[in-house]
């Protein structure tokens, strides 16, 4: 089971896997008190929206941490999976900029993030 800032890392790269878009890790530490981490990332159509939300949720099983819960649909341009300590928010590229989380929560930390190699073959 991995945790923190590792998993964090893990939820982007099985985004990247999928091609997900614009990818940030938001550090919430000491400004938040249900989350220690987002992960805010966008995706072009709702198959690619679904296709991202399965990478994530079925590479974080494999590390041993489930999903707690999830919200939202592919058809609603959104959906956010909650590992507790960590949040992922997939968005269509129109609600990304229509909910701003970037904007909301910018006395966040950005954590530095680059996809491995592998998620970078076409």
């Amino acid at each position: 089971m991995i945790e923190g800032e590792a998993l964090a890392l893990a939820c982007g790269e099985a985004a990247a896997d999928k091609k997900a878009e614009d990818i940030l890790i938001l550090d919430l530490r000491g400004i938040s008190s249900f989350t220690d981490f987002f992960i805010v990332c966008s995706a072009n159509s709702d198959p690619q929206l679904k296709a991202i939300s399965s990478s994530v949720r079925e590479t974080l099983r494999s590390h041993g941490t489930p999903p707690l819960n999830e919200e939202g649909l592919p058809s609603s341009q959104w959906v956010a999976i909650d590992f507790g300590e960590v949040i992922v928010h997939i968005f269509h590229t129109e609600k990304r900029e229509f909910y701003n989380l970037e904007n909301l929560w910018k006395d966040a930390r950005r954590v530095p993030f680059t996809p491995s190699l592998a998620s970078k073959t076409p």
